[in-house]
């Protein structure tokens, strides 16, 4: 029973043959548990006791230092280890709750994994990163750009409990070639993390060996709660183009890539629970110019997946402070054309290092 509810989703299933290390969907989650979760629970309360939690097994802090930061927001970015060093203070997970993923998109179903997650502890998410690198694939955008996922997450807050989760990323080096123990293994006795949460399509381990069901077992062993949700369902139940039998219409990042591609910034909207923010390097590249009230830039400055080419009505231009100028936005083959409706407002975004724009729902 357990193992049915362990499907592999449309993303991961193109990925697992090439896969030594299996990953979530980037769809994974939605309220409804499929699995009942293996917390120790406090008699006296309606959620589990962390500190109980985690009294059960030998917790190990485990920390390593990183490459500072070169613009603000930026993730800290985990090597060979589980644990990470910002403004030269230590950060652990221990003791916190961990959504398991590939959060490319950062979408709606993402966002469900965090809120489970905030219901029992503090919410992290631990994803891992240099997948193309290791497999020699070829690199592509990503949905988010690398400096905008903090501001993504902090806008989860209302909805985990005022707790914005935070993000950690491994190497995916360091653990391609860990069996489903072996990784469950380091969650508990590394991260000293008391939980996790994942999909019903959840992999792991080398080759995808892992499914759901047995990262519940081995969980159980280790004295971690394990949480399974069912996945987030694309309501507008578009077909995407994929050879794969299993795709049943899960929200996903593949989804959320094929809106971009056919310029439908409503759906993308549906999808994401946000509009798209497109981000654009304004300083230090050949071709970038600014005018009156006319910003061109190179689609080398792209830090991101930007849709489909076309006219798009009903954008914006977000200041430093959050502050949104009403624009439209031109992409054509060499570069985005971003014009604002108000005469003068230009020199605002030439003082910026990066220009952000958000995509309203009119599509192209």
């Amino acid at each position: 029973m357990l193992a049915a509810g362990a499907r592999v989703s449309h993303h991961l299933r193109e990925c697992d043959s090439h896969f030594p290390f299996g990953l979530t969907s980037g769809l994974t989650s939605s309220a409804v548990l499929l699995f009942p979760p293996m917390w120790p629970r406090n008699p006296t309360s309606n959620f589990p006791s962390i500190s109980h939690c985690c009294s059960l097994r030998r917790r190990v802090s485990f920390f390593c230092s990183i490459v500072p930061s070169t613009s603000s927001g930026e993730i800290p970015v985990l090597s060979d280890c589980f644990g990470s060093r910002e403004d030269d203070r230590e950060i652990s997970v221990a003791g916190g709750i961990v959504a398991l993923g590939k959060f490319d998109a950062l979408h709606v179903g993402h966002r469900e994994l965090a809120i489970q997650a905030s219901t029992v502890g503090s919410p992290f998410l631990l994803s891992f990163v240099g997948i193309a690198e290791v497999l020699g694939w070829e690199p592509r955008a990503p949905v988010v750009a690398q400096c905008d996922r903090k501001r993504v997450l902090s806008s989860w807050a209302p909805y985990c409990r005022n707790s914005a989760p935070s993000e950690y990323q491994i190497q995916f080096s360091s653990v391609r070639y860990l069996s489903p123990r072996e990784f469950v293994e380091k969650l508990s006795k590394e991260l000293g993390v008391c939980g996790v949460v994942a999909g019903e399509s959840y992999r792991f381990g080398y080759k995808a060996a892992g499914d759901a069901a047995e990262l519940v077992k081995l969980c159980e062993e280790y004295g971690i709660g394990a949480y399974i949700i069912k996945s987030v369902m694309d309501r507008n139940q578009k077909v995407v183009n994929s050879a794969n039998s299993k795709e049943r219409g899960q929200v996903s990042s593949t989804r959320v890539r094929y809106a971009l591609s056919i310029g439908d910034m409503k759906y993308v909207s549906e999808l994401l629970g946000r509009r798209h923010r497109l981000i654009l390097m304004a300083k230090g590249l050949e071709g970038f110019s600014n005018s009156n009230s006319r910003v061109s830039a190179p689609r080398s400055c792209l830090l991101n997946l930007a849709p489909k080419e076309g006219l798009y009505n009903k954008c914006f231009v977000c200041t430093t402070d959050e502050s949104l100028i009403p624009c439209h936005v031109v992409i054509d083959s060499t570069h985005v054309h971003v014009e604002m409706d108000d005469i003068g407002t230009s020199h605002i975004v030439g003082m910026q290092d990066y220009i952000s724009v958000e995509f309203g729902d009119e599509g192209v």
